[in-house]
């Protein structure tokens, strides 16, 4: 390998993370930010009780970010039907953020953030393209109560999550956040046979309840 090539590789800019204190066991910003129809968010309304995906993107002129979602729009699918939350964040503005979330074929919230509110409080502005000014780009895994759970950083295409390494950190964020995750135990049967529902999904809740909270 050149030397040149080598010294690259090795940039603090491929090594760089965002702010020191949004590490795994830390809580990430509550952002409140408008979705693709102006309609304000915060990021724990979203999430409800369910872990989440957060992808810090560049935005819909990047085709790395375009691939990466097109990948997402298949685990989308999954995540509906196993009660997981996926969010996209760009600083698109409102009709890039439309269009860049119907290129994909999403149908899960854009969150637009022209003003580079998330870009600044994180420290995360990708200064080798002025041009554009985004995000550096970032996937982060959140347990409920936006605790992070891991962090990716994508500024190179490789960096970001597969489709199966997000099922995999689903699956352990899963493992810890819900009771019921192994129905064989007999400590559950037990608690099923006295009537304690509650620590069965929908955990207290109606269906119509969980139903609400998707929309």
């Amino acid at each position: 390998m050149p030397p040149a090539y080598a010294c690259v590789l090795r940039s603090p800019l491929h090594d760089r993370r965002m702010r020191k204190d949004i590490v795994p066991g830390a809580t990430f910003p509550d952002y409140d930010l408008p979705d693709q129809t102006g309609k304000h968010h915060k990021l724990s309304e979203l999430q409800n009780a369910d872990p989440m995906i957060v992808v810090l993107s560049r935005g819909g002129f990047c085709p790395k970010d375009r691939r990466q979602h097109e990948g997402l729009v298949q685990l989308h699918r999954e995540m509906e039907v196993g009660y997981c939350k996926l969010v996209t964040i760009s600083t698109d503005n409102l009709l890039e953020t439309n269009e860049f979330r119907a290129a994909a074929g999403a149908h899960w919230p854009f969150l637009s953030d022209p003003g580079r509110k998330v870009q600044k409080d994180l420290d995360i502005a990708e200064y080798t393209d002025p041009t554009h000014n985004p995000m550096m780009p970032h996937t982060i895994v959140l347990e409920p109560g936006l605790v992070v759970h891991k962090i990716y950083v994508g500024y190179w295409f490789f960096g970001r999550p597969t489709v199966e390494e997000l099922r995999r950190d689903l699956r352990e964020v899963l493992q810890k956040c819900r009771p019921d995750w192994d129905l064989a135990d007999p400590e559950l049967r037990a608690a099923w046979a006295r009537g304690e529902k509650a620590r069965f999904y929908p955990y207290g809740k109606s269906y119509a309840q969980v139903f609400a909270e998707q929309e």
